[in-house]
């Protein structure tokens, strides 16, 4: 019988194991094997530089999530390169099952985090954190996109968010529109839409990443004249939104309409007694590597609250 069992392997689930180490709770973490097509360390793995984690000046994301794994480990967490398959949350104790394996425990922290969606053209693997991200506060300060034409695919408040937010560093910045409206609330479209440095190319799709050693261009198309063209432009960034990684959990625990955990205001609670999410799997608005990690703390804790409370009944 375990006391935690940690789902997850990025920041969150780091934070919510050296806070559960610490308290001499024995925490069992199931980082992943490529859940969700991603390595064990969550999407920082998928980040080059890092210049906004407190401590840090400039750090690789990889090597980022290395030293957290092996403060975790230092703290007392155990770690299995294995994938959650399912839970059973109907009874107490859970049931997490991982394979052919069957294991009990008291509480759960779900910290799977979210996949930012891609579009999959040509180009986007070779060039993902050589000039293309899904982040623009997490990246876009990068020196490799100062000064630059940068890019932004969306329509939404994220891509208003995303372009304003790149004006700061870039000279000039082009929105791909795929229909000839914005989605953003008008607030935000009069913000984009007075903000000299964005230019909008409206029912435009972005059809290939082009470059070589790093992004120099994107191919796009009219989809309404069909004529192609080129955009020269030293980054892109899509602003698609996020998909949680919820799957596993099968419906077993309440999710807002956007699909992220639903969790109590100000905590890590969520709709089942004993069960608490961190991270970005219940987060929709900040999404920062230093957000989730402070989420994984609280989520320590309140598992710690929790079975301190189980004892005492």
């Amino acid at each position: 019988m375990e006391n935690i069992i940690i789902i997850g392997s990025g920041p969150a689930a780091h934070a919510a194991a050296i806070y559960a180490g610490r308290a001499r709770l024995n925490p069992l973490v199931y980082e992943g094997m490529l859940a969700g097509g991603i390595a064990a360390g969550g999407q920082l793995t998928t980040t080059t530089e890092v210049e906004n984690y407190p401590g840090f000046q400039s750090i690789g994301g990889p090597d980022l999530m290395v030293k957290m794994r092996a403060q975790s480990i230092h703290c007392g967490a155990r770690i299995e390169t294995k994938t959650v398959d399912a839970v059973d949350l109907g009874q107490h104790p859970f049931k997490v099952f991982v394979g052919t394996q069957c294991v009990e425990t008291k509480t759960i922290i779900i910290a799977t985090g979210a996949t930012a969606k891609r579009l999959g053209i040509p180009g986007e693997e070779r060039f993902w954190q050589r000039g293309i991200s899904a982040c623009a506060v997490c990246d876009g300060a990068l020196p490799i996109f100062r000064d630059k034409v940068l890019v932004v695919i969306g329509g939404g408040d994220t891509a208003g968010e995303e372009a304003l937010f790149l004006t700061k560093y870039a000279s000039n910045v082009i929105m791909l529109v795929r229909r000839d409206v914005l989605r953003a609330a008008k607030a935000m479209q009069e913000r984009v839409f007075a903000n000299k440095k964005i230019t909008l190319q409206w029912n435009t799709n972005a059809l290939e990443a082009v470059g070589t050693e790093k992004l120099e261009a994107v191919r796009v198309k009219n989809n309404k004249t069909g004529k192609e063209s080129m955009i020269a432009a030293g980054g892109l960034f899509y602003a698609l939104g996020h998909n949680p990684n919820t799957a596993f959990l099968d419906g077993q625990v309440a999710l807002e309409a956007t699909g992220y955990i639903a969790t109590i205001s100000g905590t890590t609670l969520t709709s089942v007694p004993g069960v608490f999410a961190c991270g970005d799997v219940q987060d929709k608005v900040y999404r920062q590597a230093v957000t989730a990690a402070g989420s994984g703390c609280m989520a320590a804790l309140d598992a710690e609250r929790y079975l301190s409370s189980l004892e005492s009944r």
